[in-house]
């Protein structure tokens, strides 16, 4: 598979890794677009939010749990975060594994549209 967080999650690509569970990985992205911006990620390859499967509900909830986490982890919780996922091209995505951006470290604007992939 030609997935760039595949290769990732297998080690062949390296990360710089927050939180690690069986079924989640999460990774600080390397164009941040605020003091914090983490990736998370399901192990599992979902290309988009549109191919969530039933079975696929457990996970989905564990990104979110994962998301808490790391946001107490990273001192952002008590100020604030943001969540974001990218559905499509319109919807400003660019790698095709279900993932959410978790922002924060400072007051967030608005919009970050451009900045996030």
């Amino acid at each position: 598979m030609d997935c760039i967080f595949c290769k990732i999650i297998e080690g062949t690509i390296p990360s710089s890794k927050v939180y690690e569970s069986e079924h989640v990985l999460a990774f600080k992205d390397i164009q941040p677009a605020a003091p914090v911006h983490i990736l998370i990620i399901p192990k599992k390859h979902i290309p988009t939010m549109n191919e969530v499967a039933d079975e696929d509900d457990a996970v989905i909830a564990e990104l979110f749990s994962a998301a808490r986490h790391i946001a107490r982890e990273q001192g952002v919780a008590e100020a604030g975060y943001r969540l974001i996922n990218n559905v499509n091209s319109d919807g400003g995505q660019v790698v095709y594994h279900l993932h959410l951006h978790l922002l924060g470290g400072s007051k967030l604007g608005p919009l970050l549209a451009d900045k996030l992939s």
